[in-house]
């Protein structure tokens, strides 16, 4: 059976995640159930995998799944029949591509990269509500750069992973961590940029949560590296909501979408 390469793109606020649940929408579901009127080969209990399962509310503008189909697709015609009876749903299959049997969305990738998203504005958000986390007050950009750089490498990251996570080690590189600050009308968006092999499940988003802390003069940037030391899920800072999450892009030994 012919594999095929999806680069995903939805929008997480109607759905209880990626992952497929028999009482819940998910991402995965919607994409199956799309899939199940255009192949007989994939049929009823049929799964497609994915580079990573975004928890309920978050986004992604890069999200890739591979899925075993019985026809060999033209894969932009792929795209456009999925895309047609995907609709209403917010998900968009950005590209398709042919692959080889070896290819595995979430075991060939080696690197994730992950947006979250800040806003800090006195009057509510209207127009980006559910796409961004907003806060009332500035944050301080240099304090939050500061306390970030004690987190990029190779750590044990216990205390910035859930208490649920599955994952057997709590050993990970983080690549890099950049903080940008960029104008809007009556307030300021901050943005996260994250980027590392594998995540630990809510780790992008218990980092994201202490930082704010630094940059709102709650904690000091060493105490960022004091909670690290430390390996212990208490030491951690509050933990951000998901709306301000994106998993913008996944890395490949080869791009499958080259």
């Amino acid at each position: 059976m012919p594999r095929f390469a999806l680069k995903v793109e939805y929008d997480g606020a109607p759905f209880a995640g990626w992952q497929a649940q028999a009482d819940q929408p998910s991402v995965q579901g919607a994409i199956e159930t799309a899939l199940a009127r255009l192949d007989a080969g994939f049929a009823a209990g049929a799964r497609i995998a994915a580079a990573g399962r975004t928890d309920a509310g978050v986004h992604a503008t890069g999200q890739v799944a591979h899925a075993d189909l019985l026809r060999d697709w033209d894969p932009f015609r792929l795209s456009e029949a999925l895309n047609f009876h995907l609709k209403p749903a917010p998900v968009a299959i950005l590209a398709a591509a042919r692959v080889e049997d070896e290819f595995h969305a979430r075991f060939s990738a080696h690197e994730r990269r992950y947006l979250f998203r800040v806003v800090s504005r006195r009057a509510p958000i209207t127009t980006q509500k559910g796409q961004i986390w907003q806060v009332q007050n500035p944050l301080d950009l240099d304090a939050m750069r500061e306390g970030a750089a004690h987190l990029v490498g190779l750590h044990d990251f216990t205390t910035f992973r859930s208490s649920i996570c599955q994952a057997k080690s709590p050993v990970k590189t983080i690549d890099e961590i950049t903080i940008e600050a960029l104008p809007i009308p009556h307030g300021t968006e901050y943005r996260f940029h994250l980027r590392a092999r594998s995540f630990l499940h809510n780790q992008v988003r218990s980092i994201v949560g202490t930082l704010e802390r630094v940059g709102a003069g709650s904690w000091t940037p060493d105490r960022v590296r004091d909670a690290l030391q430390a390996a212990d899920r208490a030491a951690c800072g509050p933990v951000c909501p998901p709306q301000g999450l994106y998993l913008t892009g996944v890395g490949y030994p080869r791009d499958p979408f080259a």
